[in-house]
Parts: structure tokens; sequence; C-alpha cells
């Protein structure tokens, strides 16, 4: 596969450099696949890496996220993009974001698993809070009734539903990742068995 890659987006705000830079940071850290950066759909594809992304069955088709899936060799050819002289971009902010987020659900399972840590976190304070608050209350009593335990329940269950939330989407992008049914592997080459 060869693609274009852009040296330089000029005449593009800061803005739009600035989000487009931290979405390919974002799905270099959180995504499963290596995403090349500041590389447009247009590429040029074997037959083999075209035979490849006919296999794959999703309807919602993030391509930048697919042509680097399927994994076959790529090189990039740097060109600089020059500004516009006529016309307007037809992406908007808007447009663009959802572009964004249609990257970040086709590649990664991440924002589904993302309530497991903090409700382990949460969890985990409120038990030393309950546990402090036992031991503060048979050293030295409780001056506050019942304010300090209602505390440490709700903590701790606003915790335990986190954590439940987490573990369900854990199972959630498991099915997810299922419903796809992209192929488990795909073969470079074939060379058929010698004869005996």
């Amino acid at each position: 596969m060869v693609h274009a890659q852009r040296g330089e987006r000029q005449g593009e705000t800061w803005l739009k450099k600035v989000a487009a830079n931290l979405f390919y940071r974002l799905m270099r850290g959180i995504g499963d696949i290596p995403l090349p950066r500041d590389t447009g759909d247009l590429r040029l594809v074997s037959w083999r890496g075209i035979g490849s992304m006919r296999s794959l069955h999703e309807s919602h088709r993030f391509m930048k996220g697919l042509f680097a899936w399927v994994g076959f060799p790529g090189k990039a050819v740097i060109y600089q993009r020059a500004p516009r002289h006529a016309g307007h971009l037809k992406w908007s902010y808007w447009r663009l974001s959802n572009f964004a987020i249609e990257g970040i659900t086709s590649f990664t399972v991440m924002p589904l698993k993302v309530a497991t840590w903090p409700g382990l976190t949460v969890s985990g304070f409120a038990a030393l809070y309950i546990l402090e608050l036992v031991i503060r209350t048979l050293l030295f009593g409780n001056p506050v009734a019942g304010y300090p335990g209602l505390m440490a329940v709700v903590l701790f269950l606003v915790g335990v539903r986190l954590l439940t939330l987490g573990v369900t989407g854990e199972y959630l992008g498991r099915i997810v990742n299922e419903t796809k049914r992209r192929p488990l592997y795909l073969v470079e080459s074939f060379r058929p068995a010698s004869e005996p």
C-alpha cells in the first residue's frame, strides 16, 4: 500500500492542527492498530490488499483504520499540502469530531472499559474510609452521628456501580469485536505443498 502523508498542514487553523495531532496521539495510545499520521483515505493498494479489504464485513468503515489493520507492507509518500486557492473545506468541526468518534469506536473498546479503574479506586478509598470511620468511632466516639457512615456507604456504592459498569463494558467490548467478524489473520503468501 502506498499512501500520501501530509508533511505540513498549510492553510488550516491552529485549532484543526491541534485537534488532528490529539486524535492521532489518542489513536496511537489507546487503539489496537498503528494508524499512520496525517494520512488520507486515498491510496494505491495491491490486489492482495483489496481482496483482504473485501473480506471485512463491517458496515461502519473507518477506512484509515482498516487500511492499517490489514497490515500489508506500506510506504508513505510525503507531500507538502498548499493552502486552497478556491473553494472551502466541507468538513466542519462537528463532522470531524463525529469522524474521530467513529475511528475511536471502530478500533478500540477503551471507552467501554474506562469505568473499571475509577470504580476500583473509589471502592478502595471508600473501604479505607469505612475502616478509618469504624476505628475512630470505637476510639473517640462519633460527634456527628449518621453522616460519616452515610457518606462511606454512598461512596462505596458509587464505586461498586462504576466497577459494575466497567465490567459490563468489558463484556460489551468483546461482543462488539465479535460482531465485526474480522478474520483472525490474513494470509500474506501461500505455498502449495510439494508432491511426495
